[in-house]
């Protein structure tokens, strides 16, 4: 198969596939040796799905909105995510910007 990106040649392997920062294991899928990019076959992008969807975490992504409290601005977040990363009231947690379009939230 010729890769749409960069019109070189793509091999069939196995690669990692993470979703949501969780690994669902290892698809085949063609890989690029010019440039590198993966295309997951789609009997893989069908297993894929079933295991995210499986482990609970498909569809993870949500959208909330900011909010103030006092002085400050807060964002609220979703049940289905608190509870897929254990949160509770009072656990510390880190936060930086990554760009301007882009927070990084890290539980301590």
């Amino acid at each position: 198969m010729e890769c749409p990106m960069c019109n070189g040649k793509t091999e069939r392997k196995k690669k990692l596939y993470t979703y949501s920062g969780v690994k669902l294991g290892v698809f085949d899928a063609d890989v690029c040796s010019k440039c590198g990019e993966v295309f997951f076959t789609e009997s893989a992008s069908d297993e894929i799905d079933a295991k995210a969807k499986e482990m609970g975490i498909w569809g993870f992504e949500k959208k909330s909105k900011i909010t103030y409290s006092g002085n400050s601005l807060m964002v609220r977040i979703p049940n289905a995510i608190s509870k897929f990363l254990s949160l509770k009231k009072g656990r510390e947690i880190t936060i930086r910007p990554e760009g301007k379009k882009k927070i990084v939230v890290e539980i301590s």
